[in-house]
């Protein structure tokens, strides 16, 4: 039989830690506020000081616990220092977001050259890796916690003219359920949210286009863009006890399109 907790409480994240990267905009962003509002303290990252000093401030202003860290999600260094930082703010690290991506290169695969492919997948697949190793200590001793990777609908399928950014989301899905079938006997779970397309300023080139919106809304079940808020949504749920069943799952946010 469940323990009688009322399900909102099961949301709340009081005394976590979470560390999100890519969070100066977008999905990031509205990740970080959506778990800052259940009560964790928030580490903001993305590549410039300025920007996650924004986000941040504009958090604590609300009354919510956040700090801004810059910190290249494709250098190993940098991470170091992220989850460091994390540790000594607030003592540990219960929470981690990999949100951060690139994509320097659009068009067909064979015109991606060698340091577009390294950048992709250093910033794509080795930064999530490496955050997640340098969190496993600090979950452990917490008693566990929830990685949550943001792949992409390309990852499960590719997308025309994104072809090596499909293949580093494919290889974050595996990483995921890699890391969930390790690390589930320390009390961790790992999910992958794999958004469709989602109006922020990374998927531009793609809502702004009109012909490429109407070719895709076609193809909606339910057909429009899809919102920041809604891919935060599921986030909160898979870092919460709300989704402490849940691991190695992937989940889509993205309208229907890959049904």
């Amino acid at each position: 039989m469940l323990a009688a907790m009322p399900i909102f409480d099961r949301f709340q994240l009081e005394g976590k830690v979470a560390v999100i990267t890519g969070a100066s905009k977008g999905i990031g962003e509205g990740i970080a506020y959506a778990l800052a509002e259940a009560g964790a303290s928030v580490v903001v990252s993305s590549r410039k000081q300025e920007a996650v000093d924004e986000v941040a401030h504009a958090l604590t202003q609300k009354g919510f616990r956040a700090l801004a860290a810059a910190a290249n999600a494709g250098n190993g260094e940098d991470l170091k220092k992220l989850a460091e930082a994390a540790v000594q703010a607030y003592g540990g690290i219960d929470i981690v977001v990999n949100n951060a991506a690139a994509n320097p290169v659009f068009g067909p695969v064979e015109n991606t050259e060698a340091w577009a492919y390294d950048k992709i997948m250093d910033v794509n697949v080795k930064g999530p890796f490496e955050l997640c190793r340098l969190a496993l200590p600090q979950m452990q001793k917490r008693g566990g916690g929830s990685i949550i990777n943001i792949s992409s609908i390309g990852g499960l399928s590719p997308e025309q003219q994104l072809g090596i950014y499909s293949v580093s989301k494919a290889a974050l899905l595996s990483l995921t359920k890699v890391l969930a079938k390790e690390w589930g006997r320390y009390g961790i779970r790992a999910n992958a949210i794999c958004p469709g397309l989602i109006k922020t300023k990374f998927s531009e080139a793609l809502w702004s286009n009109e012909k490429v919106m109407q070719h895709m809304i076609r193809q909606l079940p339910i057909p429009r863009v899809g919102t920041v808020e809604e891919v935060a949504g599921l986030a909160l749920l898979l870092a919460s006890d709300a989704g402490s069943y849940c691991t190695g799952a992937v989940f889509t946010a993205d309208g229907g399109y890959m049904v």
